[in-house]
């Protein structure tokens, strides 16, 4: 059976836990992502791969209103939510369903059962096999990405990893320098280093994320990027050499 690939947005870990559970007894549904940052789950929906988003409309980083409008038509959306005054709006973002918390099984397996039926409709005979088998992401790999979304001071702001030359962490937040500007978040290192593409990206030092391919020449412990000087400390040297002499630089 083909399953669809799910992803669970909600910032209530409660939640999250029902809607794990009742997709887990769903036969055609996959959870390949629960999560409360709906930033995470933007970066997901816009790599390609999700069928299928749970999402609750109301969060504070990112309302499921503002993530509909950004993500587009990537995947289908079930929005759930206690609030029934956003059922109207969201019909007008064409989202597969409205679910009211607390949600029964059965309501849920019908607003499941909808998406699948229409995802059913919508492919050729022969091609849903294909093409969820081939989708770039999985439980156990991560989608090819070519850029993030960080939140700033006043808007979400999409940053093409191409363009990022090393992230610099702070005592309340971290800046992320591209080719053309400073980009300041409160999200922290740990979190950033998780999110970018470990094929592209290094954590060298407690403070600095570096891009392998933006590296000018390495001095000792000392990288140079675009007339920046930056230090490899102790807990990252072994690690980033290694992966230096594996890409021949």
């Amino acid at each position: 059976m083909i399953k669809l690939k799910c992803i669970a947005v909600d910032d209530e870990p409660l939640a999250l836990d029902i809607i794990e559970d009742y997709i887990s007894k769903v036969p055609f549904l996959e959870l390949v992502k629960r999560t409360e940052n709906p930033i995470e789950a933007l970066q997901l929906v816009q790599a390609g791969g999700i069928d299928l988003v749970f999402l609750d409309v109301q969060m504070s980083e990112l309302t499921g209103i503002q993530f509909l409008k950004i993500a587009g038509d990537k995947a289908c959306y079930i929005l759930t939510t206690a609030y029934s005054e956003y059922a109207l709006e969201s019909y007008d973002l064409n989202v597969s369903d409205y679910l009211l918390k607390p949600i029964a099984f059965d309501r849920f397996y019908k607003a499941a059962e909808k998406v699948n039926n229409k995802l059913k409709v919508a492919e050729p005979a022969e091609a849903p096999q294909q093409i969820l088998s081939s989708a770039p992401f999985s439980s156990t790999s991560q989608p090819i990405q070519d850029f993030i979304f960080v939140k700033t001071e006043h808007k979400i702001q999409k940053i093409q990893l191409e363009d990022v030359l090393y992230i610099e962490g702070l005592k309340d937040y971290i800046s992320i320098f591209t080719k053309t500007e400073r980009i300041i978040t409160l999200q922290n290192m740990k979190k950033m280093e998780e999110t970018l593409p470990s094929a592209q990206f290094i954590r060298v030092h407690k403070s600095y994320i570096i891009a392998f391919d933006k590296i000018e020449s390495i001095e000792r412990s000392r990288i140079t990027i675009c007339g920046k000087v930056i230090p490899v400390g102790d807990t990252y040297r072994e690690e980033f050499f290694k992966r230096i002499e594996q890409k021949n630089i």
